[in-house]
């Protein structure tokens, strides 16, 4: 998939998730939770896994951020539903490494619909928003209460 048609995608989707997010709301039972803050542009979420053995079984997240980050944790929670904790692991690998590297790198197509974040690395300032959700993810599979683009 070349620049453009990130570009394109990446317009399209992040209106979509941002206009409806997926997974958005607090569950009512969860097995592990982190706050994720982005002291550059205030988002923050709460992030909400249940996890059972070692697969993610529901994962939702509430709270208030910019387009980007709010369609970056819905689109994230879509794609995580169903992982094994290794899985997600390895997405975040995959997905933080797509959208910190050169924009002429080419992005790995294993991403499947999360490749149209990639078109963040043409705003290095907006990588954080597109990365809060992932750490704070990380955070809570850590059992770790708290995350933060900060650093």
């Amino acid at each position: 998939m070349d620049i453009a048609d990130i570009r394109e995608l990446y317009q399209d989707v992040i209106l979509d998730h941002n206009k409806s997010p997926r997974n958005f709301g607090k569950p009512h039972t969860h097995t592990h939770t982190s706050c994720g803050h982005n002291p550059l542009c205030g988002d923050t979420f709460e992030l909400f896994c249940t996890v059972d053995g070692d697969v993610i079984t529901d994962i939702r997240f509430e709270g208030s951020g910019c387009a980007i980050s709010k369609a970056s944790a819905s689109m994230m929670t879509s794609e995580l539903k169903g992982k094994t904790i290794d899985e997600a692991r390895h997405l975040f690998a995959t997905f933080t490494n797509a959208v910190t590297s050169p924009l002429d790198s080419p992005v790995d197509e294993s991403l499947g619909n999360l490749v149209v974040l990639a078109g963040v690395r043409e705003y290095p300032v907006r990588v954080k928003c597109a990365t809060l959700a992932w750490h704070t993810m990380q955070s809570a599979l850590n059992q770790s209460q708290t995350a933060s683009t900060e650093s």
